[in-house]
């Protein structure tokens, strides 16, 4: 599953599914709110399915399209792979992240941060856990 960034189009699509469900073509085509050729709509979508993003299936004379993943899932993903690339920088890179982090948390949501407090506590028991296992 490749949750690398999407162009405007491709995420919009995904959008479409996600709200519809399975659609075909012309389907996705009628609810983009804008004229695109067929071929443009078809093509985004094999693009999508070739990334991992969508199921396709054979019905009749078309392809149907249903998202692989939720949106929740997919913004999981992506945030844990966004995560999991600066962990695995030399060790500046992480500091930096864990930092612009809890500034932004705290800057935006202090229920949030209490949460993010709460989560590395919880954490820490697991871990300890583990290692006593």
């Amino acid at each position: 599953m490749h949750a690398a960034e999407l162009g405007h189009l491709e995420f919009k699509v995904l959008e479409i599914l996600w709200a519809r469900g399975e659609s075909n073509v012309r389907d996705v085509a009628e609810r983009l709110g804008r004229p695109l050729a067929y071929t443009t709509v078809m093509t985004t979508l094999d693009r999508l399915f070739k990334k991992g993003l969508l199921e396709r299936r054979k019905a009749e004379r078309a392809f149907l399209y249903a998202p692989r993943l939720s949106r929740r899932e997919w913004e999981q993903k992506r945030a844990g792979d966004f995560v999991t690339g600066f962990l695995t920088r030399p060790q500046p890179s992480s500091e930096l992240l864990i930092s612009c982090l809890v500034d932004a948390v705290g800057e935006h949501d202090e229920a949030l941060l209490e949460e993010l407090e709460k989560k590395i506590r919880m954490k820490r028991r697991e871990l300890n856990r583990r290692g006593k296992t």
